[in-house]
């Protein structure tokens, strides 16, 4: 399962100031360049359906719970949702900077509202906001709330998301203090039951092979040596032999799938007020979350609170050599292939992945 790090569509045909992109050569003021998919609203649209939102959870929300209605679809062809108000004295609306294959707008100050631009994401959409509501159940950290959902032109989704405080995992660091929030994050996925997120339609996806990483891997570090990127005397450490004793073992479990740190909010002390995008999710390898807390928080404090799930040493270690083995392929394709994703990123990713933990320092120095 190779997760890249970032959103990979391009956006440059969008004019800066609005958002929107450039007239074509369309029927309708709605319709995309590909088959059932919609071009980016305008800001009046998107003010327009924020506000239908905000009226849509103000009327059904109820204390201790999020309930939900869904607003009338718009006809295919408008540029303007059905019985949508004007939206002269609506919200401030600004587009959210990260990426994501949804469309993301901040709503005033508590709010964030996600547009699906076609209907396999609508599905994706809707299968998450149900998904979060499982999950809720069974883990500490705090998960959106959907404070409404609704259509916003035909079989297209929209969910207006109470807002989780806290900057993004890429700007601010995790503390000791929130490492037992990263545990408990694990240990609530473990206890999610499975037969349920099945039945949501969260997909069932098979463990990869470490043999197959490892040999890619190789590859991406002969690539990287000349280029001064990466010591590929390292990854020496994962041996033929380690890697029979890595092979995955636990039972699958729900997997969150995308733990970067853009989907990670962080408090000033350090603590982990949230965890975002669960669109990835998926019922798998375990070690596959401790793989993506290694690229977001850095291999030790990924250890540390794996462990503190109980995990394994050898579940621990798995996911460390999931995530190195990554991070190589990711950056040899960013330099010498396809790939555009930010090399800051790639670059930061692949230092915190190769952090050594402390079995490997007192190997070290017993060396």
């Amino acid at each position: 399962m190779k997760q890249p790090p970032i959103d990979k569509r391009t956006r440059a045909t969008a004019d800066p100031r609005t958002g929107e992109e450039p007239p074509g050569d369309h029927t309708s003021p709605l319709t995309g360049t590909r088959p059932g998919h919609l071009r980016r609203p305008t800001d009046d649209t998107v003010r327009r359906i924020a506000r239908a939102a905000l009226r849509t959870g103000a009327d059904t929300a109820t204390p201790g719970a999020a309930h939900r209605r869904e607003s009338p679809t718009a006809p295919t062809g408008t540029a303007t949702p059905a019985r949508i108000p004007r939206a002269d004295d609506g919200p401030r609306v600004r587009p959210v900077a990260e990426g994501g294959e949804h469309w993301s707008w901040w709503v005033g100050a508590r709010h964030v509202l996600r547009m699906a631009p076609d209907r396999e994401v609508s599905a994706r959409l809707r299968r998450e906001i149900r998904l979060r509501d499982l999950v809720r159940r069974h883990v500490a950290v705090p998960v959106p709330v959907s404070a409404a959902t609704g259509v916003w032109a035909e079989a297209h989704v929209y969910t207006l998301d109470q807002r989780l405080f806290g900057e993004s995992g890429e700007d601010a660091s995790v503390s000791a203090v929130g490492e037992p929030d990263l545990a408990a994050l694990l240990t609530g996925l473990r206890e999610v039951p499975v037969a349920d997120a099945a039945a949501l339609g969260v997909p069932r996806t098979p463990p990869r092979s470490l043999d197959d990483l490892r040999t890619a891997a190789r590859h991406a570090a002969r690539q990287l040596v000349p280029d001064r990127e990466f010591d590929a005397a390292k990854l020496a450490r994962l041996t033929p032999r380690a890697v029979v004793e890595l092979a995955p073992r636990d039972a699958a479990v729900v997997v969150h799938g995308d733990l970067k740190g853009e989907h990670l909010r962080i408090s000033a002390d350090g603590r982990v007020r949230g965890v975002l995008d669960w669109a990835d999710a998926l019922i798998g390898d375990p070690a596959e979350d401790i793989r993506g807390l290694a690229l977001s928080v850095g291999a030790p404090a990924a250890v540390r609170a794996a462990t503190l799930a109980g995990y394994s040493p050898r579940e621990c270690l798995r996911g460390l050599w999931l995530a190195r083995c990554d991070t190589l392929i990711l950056l040899a394709e960013r330099l010498h292939g396809t790939d555009d994703s930010p090399l800051p990123l790639l670059r930061s990713q692949l230092a915190r992945a190769w952090e050594a933990i402390l079995l490997e320092r007192l190997s070290e120095d017993d060396g």
